[in-house]
């Protein structure tokens, strides 16, 4: 072996050395810093406990070093679920930013349509509403509501009834002949001039009406009795 490749190997455990003895140095450098970190943490942990004792003294709070410790070892045992629930506060808070923006949204639209209501009247609709729903509760009791919801049926079954072509018509008929008529000048009549009026054909044909009706409406009512 030459004397160049001796120097070459020389050359290079001395480059080794240094490396090593760097890191050496530099984890002991770091050893230092991390004890003298602790050295004031530690004074620092005893000024506050120091402290806290003291304040606690003075409020008249009992110091109960057992219990704080039971605590510190409560949160060193659950420290993943309050991990979780870190996480579980950033993802809310993520998810609250994501949802603002509809949200603001959501609540401009809404003020919005309020205001167009309140313009077309609405408002003042729903007011006159409630004013009747107040009516309403005043002037029937609970028992006056019971009933109404036991005959509830047999009511949308005459208001159906009303409501034909045929009931609409005759009603309006009527609603038309009595606004036509002069309420404050009704003739009179005699006996016998009755008589002759009930002889003219109108009048034949109304009483027919009235007889078949009053008829058909006591059939009807002696068959619901007997059902």
């Amino acid at each position: 072996m030459s004397d160049n490749n001796i120097q070459e190997q020389i050359n290079d455990l001395n480059r080794k050395m240094d490396i090593i003895l760097e890191e050496m140095f530099a984890q002991r450098n770091s050893r230092i810093e991390k004890e003298d970190l602790i050295k004031d943490v530690s004074i620092v942990g005893k000024d506050m406990f120091a402290h806290t004792v003291t304040v606690l003294d003075q409020a008249g709070v009992d110091f109960d070093g057992e219990a704080l410790t039971a605590l510190l070892i409560k949160l060193v045992r659950n420290i993943g679920t309050f991990n979780q629930m870190m996480d579980s506060l950033e993802s809310v808070t993520d998810f609250m930013k994501d949802v603002s923006p509809i949200i603001n949204q959501v609540g401009l639209d809404a003020i919005a349509k309020f205001s167009e209501f309140e313009e077309k009247g609405y408002l003042d609709f729903f007011k006159e509403l409630m004013s009747i729903s107040d009516n309403i509760v005043t002037h029937f009791s609970t028992k006056d509501v019971r009933d109404l919801a036991d005959n509830i049926v047999s009511i949308l079954e005459t208001v159906k009834n009303l409501t034909q072509p045929d009931m609409m018509g005759a009603i309006n008929n009527a609603l038309t002949v009595f606004k036509s008529m002069d309420t404050e000048n009704i003739p009179e009549y005699s006996m016998w001039k009755a008589f002759r009026t009930m002889q003219t054909p109108e009048m034949k044909k109304s009483i027919g009406f009235m007889i078949t009706f009053l008829k058909n409406l006591t059939t009807t009512m002696n068959k619901e009795k007997n059902n």
